[in-house]
C-alpha cells in the first residue's frame, strides 16, 4: 500500500511525531509513502521552524520516505487560502500514485478541496477535542467529508471522537485509535537522567518538574508558572524544567509571564530552565521526578504524560478529558487552580 500524508507544515507536536512515526513503521514494512508537506517554514508559538531542520523531517527521509514542499517561504496569512494550478498539479501528481490519502489533522483539508483527489480515499487523524477553535478547519472538514472526498477520520481518544461528533461529523466516518508511544525510546535510562542534570547543574537531589508543552493558551502556562512558584517556595531543593516550542527565552510573552509572576522572587525564577524545543525528551523524562500537564482545553491523549510516565516520572494533572483515563489511578488528578 502507497500512502500519501499532507502535513499543514513540520513543526514541532506530538501528533505530528506520532504520524510521521507510523509512516517510518509502515514504511520499513517496504511500502513506498510519500509526504507532502504545504508549507516549508512555519512560525508557531514565537519560533521559525524550517521543515529540513525538523527532527521528523530527518527520521522520515533517512527512511527512504519522499518528503516535498508546496511553499518554500512564510506566506501572508490572506493569501494561503487559495492555491495556484502548479501547487494543485504537484499534489495530484502524488495523489495519483498513492492507494489512500492520509490528512494531518483537518487543516490540510482546504489543499485536498481544492484539488483532484483522483479518487482515491482520503482519511484525516484528528487530535484536538475543540474543534470549534480550529478557525476555518472545521468547515473545510464539513465539506470534504459531505463532497465524499473524506471517507473516514481517525481520532486519537474517544473525547475527540465525541467532540467531532456533536460539532456534526457523522459518527460512521468517526472510528478511535487511542495515541501511543515507543516503549523501546520512552523508558527510565539513569545515565541518560544522569547526563541532562549535569547540563543543566541540576544537582542529584533535586527534586525536577517537567512540563513539555508548546507555549500556546490551551496549555495555560500561566497556571503552571503560578503552581511552580509556590512548590520553588515550599522545595528548597527543586528545579523547573520547561521545553517546547516557544518555551524559550527569546519568546518575550513567556519572559513577560515568568517576570509578572516572579517579579519579586527572582531567585525562584532562576530555578527554572526553558530549554525549547529538545530532540531527547526520554532523557529530559528520565531526568525528571513529575511530569505536569495544566491545559485547560483542547488536550485529548496526551503524549506527555505518557511518556513521562514511562520514563518513571510521576504524572500530575488538570481534570482535562482522558486525563483519567490515561492515568488509571497513578498520579495525581489536581483542579486548575495553583494549590
Amino acid at each position: 500500500m502507497r500512502i500519501f500524508s499532507v502535513y499543514e507544515g513540520f513543526f514541532t507536536g506530538g501528533a505530528r511525531i506520532l504520524h510521521s512515526e507510523v509512516l517510518i513503521g509502515l514504511q520499513e514494512r517496504q511500502n513506498q509513502n510519500f509526504v507532502l508537506s504545504i508549507n516549508e517554514v512555519v512560525r508557531r508559538e514565537a519560533t521559525v521552524q524550517r521543515m529540513k531542520n525538523d527532527a521528523c523531517y530527518r527520521a522520515l527521509t533517512q527512511t527512504g520516505i519522499v518528503v516535498d514542499s508546496l511553499r518554500p517561504y512564510l506566506k501572508k496569512k490572506s493569501n494561503s487560502a487559495r492555491f495556484t494550478r502548479s501547487e494543485l498539479m504537484r499534489f495530484e501528481q502524488y495523489a495519483q500514485t498513492a492507494d489512500v490519502i492520509l490528512s494531518l489533522k483537518e487543516q490540510p483539508l482546504h489543499l485536498v478541496n481544492q484539488a483532484d483527489t483522483q479518487g482515491k480515499p482520503v482519511i484525516t487523524c484528528l487530535h484536538r477535542s475543540d474543534p470549534e477553535n480550529q478557525g476555518p478547519a472545521l468547515k473545510e472538514l464539513r465539506r470534504a467529508i459531505f463532497s465524499g472526498k473524506v471517507t473516514a477520520c481517525i481520532c486519537c481518544s474517544q473525547s475527540a471522537k465525541e467532540a467531532y461528533h456533536a460539532a456534526g461529523i457523522p459518527e460512521e466516518k468517526l472510528h478511535v485509535v487511542t495515541n501511543g508511544v515507543d516503549l523501546s525510546r520512552f523508558r527510565f535510562d539513569p545515565y541518560r537522567a544522569a547526563e541532562v542534570r549535569r547540563e543543566l547543574e541540576i544537582p542529584a537531589d533535586a527534586t525536577v518538574v517537567v512540563l513539555a508543552a508548546r507555549y500556546d493558551a490551551m496549555k495555560n502556562v500561566p497556571l503552571f508558572l503560578r503552581s511552580a512558584r509556590l512548590f520553588l517556595e515550599k522545595t528548597p531543593n527543586a528545579r523547573i524544567i520547561m521545553c517546547g516550542a516557544g518555551m524559550s527565552s527569546e519568546n518575550p510573552d513567556i519572559v513577560r509571564s515568568i517576570w509578572e509572576i516572579f517579579s519579586n522572587r527572582s531567585e525562584l525564577a532562576e530555578r527554572i530552565n526553558l530549554l525549547s524545543i529538545r530532540r531527547d525528551m526520554e532523557a529530559v523524562y528520565s531526568a525528571s521526578d513529575i511530569v505536569a500537564l495544566t491545559s485547560s482545553f483542547g488536550e485529548t491523549y496526551s503524549l506527555a504524560l505518557i511518556e513521562g510516565m514511562m520514563c518513571g516520572a510521576i504524572p500530575v494533572t488538570t481534570a482535562i478529558l482522558d486525563s483519567a483515563d490515561i492515568l488509571r489511578g497513578n498520579g495525581i488528578i489536581a483542579e486548575s487552580h495553583p494549590e
